[in-house]
């Protein structure tokens, strides 16, 4: 999936698991799709075990899981919805050279870009939950610097290698356009607590409704409107101006919100195209989303 991957076979998180954490030893192990920057094993119905996925020095590895750990806690005690719970780091081990993180296992269904883009009640709990972490306490701090959430023009040589892998992919010179715009947007109001990853493949859902968040390990201060890509990603048009009204966000916000999901949405489709198509298909229809709002693509 990456240049840098670092492999964990089955067999060595198995016994990576039994001898590091053997209160889950003889318990059925499974492989979860999906993650991109994780290798993800579901033991039972009671936890997860999470491999990173990319090389990185060892202890800057433990460090930044321990990190991870203490704001998903943080997340935990704001959001409307379960969090995962940390249950310990573990060690290298088996071949595998790097920590690796051990959490409660969550239920529900993964959601997808469509699953419930015409959903009232879901639009609805997506702002319930963004008003949520937006009312958590920052503490005084501030962006960290690390991925979304910052000054968008800071991502133009990574949107400009986008472009170029993107060419007989995507309408390049159109989305050239948009997001010559877009970047140049204005910052407005100061950072509050954010998700930073709001995609489908991180929000739970049961019975038609929002039922958990996943990777919440970024969780911490940024832009206002990063969390608006959740509608980019899941919403139809109706449903996002539900959205857009529950939050009272205004036109600068609301289309800086759009300059996230198109920051993202770009370098998934070519960069995934292979490796993970849903991912890839994910980026698609966040793209065509965003070209077909009138008051993003004719602004």
């Amino acid at each position: 999936m990456h240049a840098d991957t670092v492999p964990i076979s089955l067999a060595a998180a198995c016994r990576l698991i039994e001898t590091q954490f053997p209160q889950f030893a003889g318990l059925p192990l499974k492989v979860l799709e999906g993650g991109t920057d994780h290798a993800i094993y579901r033991i039972a119905d009671i936890a997860v075990a999470r491999f990173p996925r990319r090389a990185a020095d060892a202890d800057a590895c433990r460090q930044k899981l321990a990190a991870e750990a203490e704001a998903l806690c943080e997340l935990a005690a704001c959001a409307p919805v379960p969090v995962p719970e940390p249950l310990g780091i573990g060690s290298p081990g088996e071949g595998y050279p790097l920590f690796w993180a051990m959490q409660t296992f969550l239920p529900g269904t993964v959601a997808t870009p469509g699953m419930l883009q015409a959903s009232r009640d879901f639009a609805g709990d997506l702002a319930s939950l963004i008003t949520r972490l937006r009312a958590a306490d920052t503490r005084g701090r501030r962006f960290d610097g690390n991925g979304r959430g910052g000054d968008l023009k800071h991502h133009a040589a990574w949107v400009e290698t986008c472009f170029r892998n993107s060419e007989g992919l995507l309408d390049v010179p159109r989305l050239r356009t948009l997001w010559e715009r877009l970047r140049q947007l204005p910052r407005e109001g100061a950072d509050v607590m954010s998700h930073r990853d709001l995609i489908p493949g991180n929000i739970l859902v049961r019975g038609g409704r929002l039922a958990g968040l996943l990777d919440g390990g970024a969780f911490g201060p940024a832009d206002p409107a990063l969390d608006l890509v959740a509608g980019w990603h899941m919403l139809d048009a109706p449903r996002r101006q539900l959205l857009r009204d529950a939050l009272g966000s205004g036109d600068i916000e609301w289309q800086r919100g759009a300059a996230w999901a198109f920051q993202q949405a770009i370098g998934l489709v070519w960069y995934y195209r292979t490796s993970n198509p849903a991912m890839s298909a994910l980026g698609k229809t966040t793209l065509e989303r965003l070209l077909n709002a009138p008051e993003i693509s004719s602004s």
